[in-house]
């Protein structure tokens, strides 16, 4: 055995200094790693000796990407071309449909604990529209009442934790708890930075993407990722233009729906803003057996068949023993055994645009959402009204869908810009049984923000009335001590 390292990322300042030091050196270009994997299949030569070729012929190299990539259609040699974007001056909206791309990393500034100033981004259909005064005003109010909010909190937070707040290092972890509660007064068009790590078959589909939607700031987003990446691994990308299907789809599919439920008769009266947040909408029949199923599965040499047959005819006892056994050496950190993504929950959420940004994190998950709909009401932190600011939060909130009214008839698709992380939206979420172990480690723990650790409290509720074998030992961090003590009692 023999293990190379073969690159690591840098810092692109750090490259230009080579480069102006060597200005005949070619080969700086994660192209060279990705030409010579993909010779790997082909050639008996070891692959540090194919590196060392394609460093030495880098057009050569590219040609051959260009012939494997495009020609041959091996796209998952783009993949071992990796890069590392900062993103600065972005709208709240925009990460949201940058980080909907789940094969990337990201980073992204914090609300929760970056005190936040007075940016904010102002979206080019609103300028066009004569819009900008109103749009701007609003949130210049919103943020006032941030930081009038925040010193409330702030105030609040310490006198109600008098022990840790005698310690000046706990002071940020006070200060955070206000930061995160007065974020959801601020607007989605509130300027924030990340920072990126793509490979460049994901940023392919990224570019084009973006490229097709309907804001002009994701169009514009496209347009600069694309000026500054296409001279580093010119062979890996090329299909960055908007096509006819990521520009027409959706609109399409809008019109369609509109049309079929327009011929269903008049749409019943609206669902009110306090309906459940949380429903389980679907969730893999008899779980419990195909959990046990998929277990003697990779335990005995079987077919699937048989061994469901054998699930379906064991006793509750059994199922509970056989799944114990999967548990019994499980630690709070570890994750559970690959069989148990076997087995799905469809869930629909209704939450609030601060919850919906953590809930994006869990990328295994596939989630899929509305628009944001002043409609579903706002969620106020607890403490905001423990301090008495309910009132006025509400005043905002309504000043805010008012403006958010006359923005929508003018460019009804910049309008969400406007609306505060307090907003709502509905989204369908599928997750395996191990994707939502994961969310209940990470969101139902006491240390996770109290609002998506009530969703995920509810998620894990409703997951274990259809499946309570296979989720036994659902629970956040914190919980999952005491629930091991009562599944495997000494």
């Amino acid at each position: 055995m023999k293990i190379l390292l073969a690159g690591y990322n840098i810092d692109y300042e750090t490259i230009q200094d080579i480069e102006d030091a060597l200005p005949d050196l070619e080969e700086l270009t994660p192209e060279t790693i990705a030409a010579a994997y993909a010779r790997i299949s082909r050639s008996p030569r070891p692959v540090n000796e194919l590196r060392a070729l394609a460093r030495a012929e880098v057009e050569k190299a590219r040609r051959s990407n260009r012939s494997i990539v495009f020609d041959m259609g091996h796209s998952s040699i783009a993949e071992h071309a990796v890069f590392n974007i900062d993103i600065l001056g972005v709208s709240r909206l925009l990460v949201e449909e940058i980080e909907k791309f789940r094969l990337c990393s990201y980073t992204e500034k914090s609300q929760r604990y970056v005190l936040l100033k007075d940016d904010f981004v102002i979206p080019r259909e609103i300028q066009e529209t004569g819009l900008k005064p109103l749009f701007a005003g609003m949130i210049r109010e919103q943020n006032r009442f941030y930081h009038a909010l925040y010193g409330r909190l702030r105030s609040h937070v310490l006198d109600r934790n008098p022990d840790l707040a005698a310690d000046p290092e706990n002071r940020p972890l006070l200060e955070g708890w206000a930061k995160e509660d007065a974020r959801y007064i601020i607007a989605l068009g509130t300027e924030t930075q990340l920072g990126m790590t793509v490979n460049a078959r994901n940023l392919e589909l990224m570019l084009r993407r973006l490229a097709a939607h309907e804001l002009e700031e994701a169009r514009d987003f496209s347009r600069r990722l694309y000026d500054a990446t296409k001279n580093v691994a010119p062979s890996l990308i090329r299909y960055a233009a908007a096509t006819d299907y990521d520009r027409l789809t959706r609109r399409d599919l809008r019109e369609k729906v509109s049309a079929l439920i327009a011929g269903r008769g008049p749409a019943p009266a609206a669902q009110p803003a306090g309906q459940e947040a949380v429903v389980l909408t679907a969730a893999t029949e008899r779980a419990d057996d195909q959990i046990a199923a998929a277990l003697i599965h990779a335990s005995a040499a079987l077919p699937k068949s048989r061994c469901l047959e054998l699930a379906a005819g064991m006793e509750t006892r059994e199922k509970r023993d056989l799944i114990q056994t999967a548990f019994r050496h499980l630690k709070a950190f570890d994750p559970v055994l690959r069989e148990f993504e076997h087995i799905d929950l469809h869930y629909e959420l209704i939450i609030s645009a601060s919850c919906f940004a953590q809930l994006k994190r869990h990328r295994m998950a596939t989630l899929t959402g509305q628009d944001y709909d002043p409609a579903l009401g706002v969620t106020i932190p607890p403490a905001v009204s423990e301090v008495g600011m309910d009132a006025p939060f509400l005043e905002i909130i309504s000043r805010t869908e008012a403006a958010h009214d006359r923005i929508r008839q003018a460019v009804p698709e910049a309008a969400a810009y406007i609306l505060t992380n307090a907003h709502r939206k509905r989204v369908a979420l599928k997750v395996n049984a191990r994707e939502l172990y994961h969310i209940a480690r990470l969101r139902a723990d006491r240390h996770a923000q109290w609002d998506i650790r009530q969703v995920a409290e509810r998620m894990i509720a409703l997951g274990k009335e259809a499946m309570p074998l296979t989720l036994m030992l659902a629970a956040g961090k914190d919980g999952f001590a005491s629930l091991y003590d009562q599944t495997f009692p000494s």
